[in-house]
Parts: C-alpha cells; structure tokens; sequence
C-alpha cells in the first residue's frame, strides 16, 4: 500500500470525511457567530486544479457555494493563499485585491472582509475568511487573536478531510485488502482511549501484512 494510505491509517482518518467536513462547518458558524458577522467561509486549495474551492460556509451563501471554485490566485483569498499573510479590509471597494466579479458570481458582494491563510506544518492548505463584521474604530488585537484561533482549528480540519480523500481515493485504486483496513480504521476512530490505541496497532500490524503480500519487504 502506498504512504499516503498507510498515514491515514495510521492516523485513522480512513472513512471519516463527513466528521471532518462537520467540523469545518462548525468552525465557520462558530467564526461568524463570535465576529457577529453575515457569513464566513473556508477554501480549500486544489493543487492539481490550482483552484481554491468553498468547503465550508456559514451565513449568506450557505445554500449554494460549497463546492464552488475559481482560480487559486485570484481576489483577496488568493493574495492571502500567495502571501501567507492575514488581512483586513474595511471597504472591498477602494482594494485592488478585491475581484468584484468573483463576488458577483457567488451571489454575494461584500462590504469588509478579515483573511487569514490557514497553514499546517508550513504547508499553506487554504483561507479562512469572515465577511462584514460590524465596523468598528480599529480593527483589535483581540479580534486578531480570535481569528488566529480559528484558523488553527480550520487548519487542522482541512488537513485531517484532504488525508482521508487522498486516502479513499487511493483505496478505490487498490486491490483486495484494502477495504478490510478502510473498515478497521472507521471502526477504530470512533472508540475511546486505550481501546483506540490497540485498535491502531491492530491496524498496524495488518497493514504490514498487507504490505508483504503485495510485494513489500
């Protein structure tokens, strides 16, 4: 089996993506509810289509953007998936970042705007984004810290969804064996403490097998 495989086992994420993709949601929704904002979204960068694409959204466009995708460089979330750097924006309209007709075609134009990049382990996976928040004088370091925290928590969903897509995709390329592991590893993320740790090293041990059958050392 491939490593891409045996490090989603290994973390049991195999068969687990709609309980990452809850918890992306309950990011934006939390994120929008604590800014007090219209509506929130996360992108998810597709590498091999180089395209950002709505994974999650709370607020205005909630019905219809998840699965929506434009160019990875383009508007605010694309400066900010480039740069790696967080921004604020009061008033989109007087910034040459902002793409009004990327906007349009969501349905949705906004007036202000906070990006932040969303990074795990130096990989840059996507944006988070919260869209007209109530203006305020000046834009807080507390706010700045929230959102930092946020992004924290999306990074770490949309890295756990993107391993167990690449996982299952692989499982789909794979021979007989395969689905056995893909049904331990589900079982064995939904138990508790040691029970999970023994069940991960069951699943260990089984991949090895696997491993040897198919050509392994």
């Amino acid at each position: 089996m491939s490593d891409d495989l045996r490090a989603a086992v290994a973390a049991g994420v195999v068969g687990s993506e709609e309980s990452f993709r809850t918890l992306l949601q309950s990011v934006v929704e939390v994120a929008r509810a604590i800014f007090g904002a219209k509506a929130s979204s996360i992108f998810l960068l597709d590498e091999e289509a180089d395209e950002l694409v709505f994974e999650a959204v709370a607020g205005e466009g909630a019905e219809t953007l998840v699965g929506q995708r434009f160019p990875s460089s383009t508007g605010v979330a694309g400066w900010v998936l480039v740069t790696r750097q967080s921004l604020v924006i009061e008033d989109v309209t007087a910034d040459p970042r902002f793409s009004k007709d990327v906007a349009e075609s969501t349905g949705y134009v906004p007036k202000g705007l906070m990006a932040v990049p969303l990074l795990h382990e130096e990989q840059v996976l996507g944006v988070l984004e919260v869209l007209d928040r109530p203006q305020r004088s000046q834009f807080s370091l507390v706010e700045m810290d929230l959102l930092g925290l946020f992004a924290n928590q999306a990074a770490i969903a949309l890295d756990l969804l993107r391993r167990a897509r690449r996982a299952e995709q692989v499982l789909a390329e794979s021979g007989t064996g395969s689905d056995v592991v893909a049904r331990l590893a589900a079982t064995v993320d939904g138990l508790e403490d040691e029970r999970r740790e023994a069940g991960l090293k069951l699943l260990g041990a089984l991949e090895e097998v696997l491993r040897r059958d198919e050509g392994g050392y």
